[in-house]
Order: structure tokens, then sequence, then C-alpha cells
């Protein structure tokens, strides 16, 4: 038994496990079909957890690079093969499930990004901008789904793991500076609706029936809601579908129409279990790849957790992001628990070597 239960941050598998527990119970409320879909993906999550734990893999160098090569192939083999739902080719079909390939890509991102950087200890220009330029091709793909969301996800992501590896401050400078100077550039490129959600969410009023509808509904759904909520199966805006996709991007404001203030402060004291419990992690961390691998990890969650909730509550522009563990989604929640099994895999490495990817 203690063969098998090794490796695992229980902690942080119990934490994740009542984050979904909200997610059901306000999906139960909506959908039961989707209800009983996220039961199967939460097991098949819990078992990829344990096992990503207890995983042991060789030192392989070149195994990065093809897994770089592989990121990027299946980011253009969906352009050309994925399945279209509502104007966007993000997910490919297998055996008649579909899978959203950038869900993953990002735990792989993660993984390559801290590879590239602990090959040497310089923190050089060339360095910094060779991490810029190889994680461009990983982003510009995916805005071109569009994913709009999970592409700056990767951009946020990549800065902030180079802060945390320790690039001279100057380097950010120069990067922001250029970045200010194509963002007209990158204005231009995005698709129409996309230009239309950052617009109207700098000034809601201008269009409320079409590309500020979604951020309106959510926001009177929230105040509907109150400090402690109308109760699930009583929320008017999310079940009378006035709240668009109330179970995937808007989940949130239906969780706090339905529980109010108190359900979304337990629901932000979860996540600061789970966001403690990587940063200690990754604080306790002795090498520079695992700890990389952890901040990342943190970060990944913590940038989702942000857009969501900045999204419902109207602080941010609609981008289409799902909540961590809460929003309705195999391939999104299949792979946070991935992500946090290569937690408890990297944690437990200070007393045993489970795994060993250098």
């Amino acid at each position: 038994m203690n063969k098998i239960f090794f490796g695992v941050d229980w902690i942080l598998l119990l934490g994740a496990v009542l984050l979904v527990v909200f997610g059901l119970s306000a999906i139960y409320s909506l959908e039961p079909f989707f209800f009983r879909q996220q039961i199967i993906f939460l097991l098949i999550g819990i078992f990829l957890y344990w096992f990503v734990a207890r995983l042991y893999v060789p030192k392989i160098n070149t195994i990065w690079i093809v897994l770089y090569v592989i990121m990027n192939l299946s980011l253009i083999a969906i352009l050309f093969f994925g399945v279209e739902v509502k104007g966007a080719v993000r997910w490919i079909e297998i055996l008649g499930i579909r899978i959203q390939i950038s869900e993953f890509i990002k735990i792989l991102y993660i993984l390559f990004l801290s590879w590239f950087l602990t090959q040497n200890d310089k923190h050089s220009l060339e360095k910094f901008i060779g991490a810029l330029v190889l994680s461009a091709p990983i982003g510009f793909l995916i805005l071109r789904e569009p994913d709009l969301g999970n592409a700056l996800i990767v951009g946020f992501l990549t800065i902030l793991m180079l802060f945390v590896y320790g690039f001279p401050m100057r380097y950010f400078i120069i990067m922001f500076t250029a970045v200010g100077v194509l963002i007209p550039i990158v204005f231009e490129f995005l698709h129409d609706y996309q230009r239309a959600r950052i617009t109207s969410f700098l000034n809601m009023s201008q269009d409320p029936f079409g590309s500020s509808y979604n951020a309106i509904q959510s926001l009177i759904a929230i105040g509907s809601g109150g400090v402690f909520g109308k109760g699930f199966g009583q929320s008017t805006q999310s079940l009378l579908h006035f709240l668009p996709e109330q179970h995937t991007d808007f989940i949130f404001a239906t969780i706090l129409e339905s529980l109010g203030l108190v359900g979304g402060i337990v629901l932000l004291i979860l996540y600061s279990v789970i966001f403690l419990r990587i940063y200690k992690h990754a604080v306790d961390s002795t090498g520079v790849f695992g700890r990389l691998v952890l901040f990342g990890s943190f970060f990944l969650i913590l940038i989702h957790a942000l857009f969501n909730m900045g999204m419902n509550i109207g602080i941010l522009p609609i981008v289409g992001v799902t909540l961590p563990f809460v929003s309705y989604g195999g391939s999104s929640l299949i792979t946070n628990f991935i992500l946090l099994g290569i937690v408890s895999n990297l944690s437990s490495r200070r007393s045993s070597k489970l795994l060993e990817i250098r």
C-alpha cells in the first residue's frame, strides 16, 4: 500500500477535487448530461494524477527537441484536420472524443522551456531572445485557431518563467517596448469579433446586445446572487440561458449567482490552498529545472484563474478561458490533474528519484 500511495500530495489532490465538486454542483443544476461526462473526466484525471506522480522518466536530452517539434506539428495539424466549433478549429476528434490539443501543449511547453533555460547557467541576451523566438510559433499557431485566450496565456507564462529564471530587468524593458510597438500591428490581425470584445470591454455600453452582451449578463448574474446566492437550480440568469457558456467560460458567474459572495470566497480559499502548496514546493526545490517547472505550473493555473474570474467580473476582456478544475471540459480538467501530478512528482524528488528529466 505504501508503494501505491507513495509520491502523492494528498493536500494538493484534495484541494483540486473540492474545486471539481464546486463545478460539478453547478454543472448538474444546468445539464445532467454534462455532469455525467465530467464525472468520467474526473476519474480519468485522478488516475493520471496518480500515474504521473509516480512516473519515472530516464535522462534523455534528445527528447526535448523532439518534444518541441511534436508541439508545433500538432498545432499545425489542428489547423488542417481539426473539428470546427463556432468558427474556431481547436479540437481533434479521436473515436468520437474531442480533444483540445492546446491544453496539453501548455504542459509540454512548460517542460520544454524549463529544459531550454537550464542548458547552461548563462543569463545572456541571446538566451533571452532564444526563449522568446522558440515560444513565438506556439503562440502564433494557437492564435490562428483562433484562440486568443490560450495564446495570451502562453505569452504571460513565458514572461513569468523568464523572470523567475533571473534574467536582468533591462531585457524585459526592451521586450515590453518592442511589444508596445507591435500591439497595433497584432491588433489588425485579430478576427473582427476578437477586436470587438477588446473595444467593448473599454466601453460596455457601446454594444450591449452584441459584443458586450456576455460581459453584461455575467455582471447581472453575479449581482443577482448577492451575499448568499439563490441556490443551485434557482439561478434565473444561468437556467434561462441569458448567461451564455454558463458551464465553461462563465461558470464563475454561475456559481456566484447560485452561492453568492460566500460561495466565491470559499472558491478562492480552495484555490489559495493549491497555489500555496505549489509555491511551497517550488521554493523548496533544490534543482533549477524542477523549480522552473513548479513555478511554471503555479503560473499556468494562476493565470487561467485570474483571466476567467477577471472576464466574469468585467475587469478583463472576454478571451474564452476556462476556470481550472471548475469549468466543464475533459481536456482542461485532465490536463490540470496531469499538471498537479508533475508537481507531486517533482516535490517528492527530495526523498526519492521518481522523476529524472534533464
